[in-house]
């Protein structure tokens, strides 16, 4: 079986694996959240981990490591004012301090590929640390 890849800008590959997984997050919602990681020595853009319907918020920020970058695919649900159920997908771009300079390099010139890949994305979400991608600051660009 041949794997399909998207390139990304900077000589990064998106597998099919990413886009596949993403879409059956926004249409099937059998994902409630998706990590991505860059392997350095393939230069392809991977799936970290998969979180299912059951999984919430707290799961997702449990599975970013705290030394190391990854990106992060979020399906927030929500209710509006006017009590109506709504669905919006946040891009989190997770660059901890501790992580080593060249991943940070990295994987901020290799975002922009994969956004455009993932496509019915709402909101980007930056984070150094945990308390720049809290649920409080999802609900708040949610509204």
């Amino acid at each position: 079986m041949a794997m399909a890849f998207k390139m990304a800008t900077t000589g990064m590959w998106v597998t099919d694996e990413c886009k596949n997984s993403f879409m059956e997050m926004k249409w099937k919602k059998v994902h409630r959240f998706i990590v991505f990681k860059i392997d350095e020595e393939s230069k392809l853009v991977t799936v970290d981990k998969v979180g299912g319907p059951g999984e919430g918020y707290d799961d997702l920020a449990a599975s970013l490591p705290g030394d190391d970058c990854r990106y992060a695919v979020f399906d927030f649900d929500f209710v509006t004012v006017d009590n109506c159920r709504k669905s919006k997908i946040f891009f989190i771009a997770w660059a901890p301090t501790a992580s080593r300079i060249r991943a940070k390099i990295l994987y901020a010139t290799s975002k922009d590929g994969l956004r455009r890949v993932l496509d019915g994305i709402s909101y980007e979400v930056q984070a150094t640390d945990p308390t720049e991608m809290g649920i409080e600051v999802i609900r708040d660009r949610a509204k």
